[in-house]
């Protein structure tokens, strides 16, 4: 497939489609060494969200990330990458860890949404979404993260509060679905397109409105080289940023975190 994108609704699409690499691809490039830890300690290990450590040289890392599969009997088991609750509870469990031992966080993000089933509403997928988040307000070690795909709904803000958030130049990130945005609004699901382009949920977007900090360039998906390419970005990225969180207290760091977040959006006095 070409770059050769002009509205919002080609990068909807892009950022779908079934052969750009998932998370744990871009992990095994990026990261020396990974092991992935498994479960949420209370109901079970939901496989949408991998946790696991990470290594690039002698800095350890504490890695969560969504993950899709490839063939269909990977995305049932993946849950075609919409995390259940125990997935969200199993990242907190990391995240607490890694401010534990002084790790840094890394995320990757990349869902259509949190799963909306009768389960993950009776097991509290609500409550975890925002504990998630609270959680990763305040956490006090530096917290990276990587947009590289779809980044719906609070399904992906839950693993997204970070001290720097950057996107893929064909990733999308937004409230929800154009399609579900359509059906709410006009009530009509046929207008994903238009949705699309009303709702700004391009990394040139959230790069204009200051959501995001940075947008890595992506070559065409058909390049045999393009999970490499970018992962030599992404490891570019955390090394860099890593060295700036360095010279921050940790108090620094989560008034970094908490400043980001309150300075987004504009207002206007009439």
């Amino acid at each position: 497939m070409k770059n050769n994108v002009k509205t919002a609704w080609d990068r909807v699409e892009i950022a779908r489609n079934p052969k750009r690499p998932t998370a744990l691809d871009y992990i095994a490039e990026v990261f020396d060494e990974f092991m992935e830890l498994h479960g949420d300690r209370n109901f079970k290990d939901d496989k949408s969200i991998c946790c696991g450590l990470a290594r690039i040289g002698k800095q350890n890392f504490t890695v969560i990330a969504e993950q899709k599969g490839r063939t269909t009997k990977e995305n049932i088991e993946r849950n075609f990458g919409m995390p259940n609750p125990e997935s969200y509870r199993k990242g907190i469990r990391f995240m607490k860890q890694a401010e534990k031992f002084n790790r840094p966080v890394v995320t990757f993000v990349d869902t259509k949404g949190a799963y909306p089933g009768i389960g993950a509403e009776e097991r509290g997928q609500g409550e975890a979404i925002a504990k998630s988040m609270f959680e990763m307000l305040k956490l006090k070690v530096p917290v990276i993260v990587f947009v590289i795909g779809e980044g719906s709904s609070g399904g992906a803000l839950a693993i997204a509060v970070g001290n720097r958030v950057i996107m893929l130049e064909n990733a999308i990130y937004s409230i929800l679905s154009p399609e579900g945005f359509s059906s709410i609004l006009w009530k009509d699901s046929t207008r994903s397109k238009e949705a699309a382009e009303k709702m700004k949920l391009t990394a040139k977007d959230l790069y204009n409105f200051n959501i995001i900090d940075k947008i890595i360039k992506e070559p065409e998906l058909d390049n045999p080289d393009f999970t490499k390419l970018i992962s030599e970005k992404m490891r570019k990225e955390i090394i860099k940023f890593l060295k700036e969180m360095k010279l921050k207290t940790k108090d620094q760091i989560v008034e970094d975190r908490y400043l980001k977040y309150r300075n987004m959006g504009t207002f206007e006095v009439i």
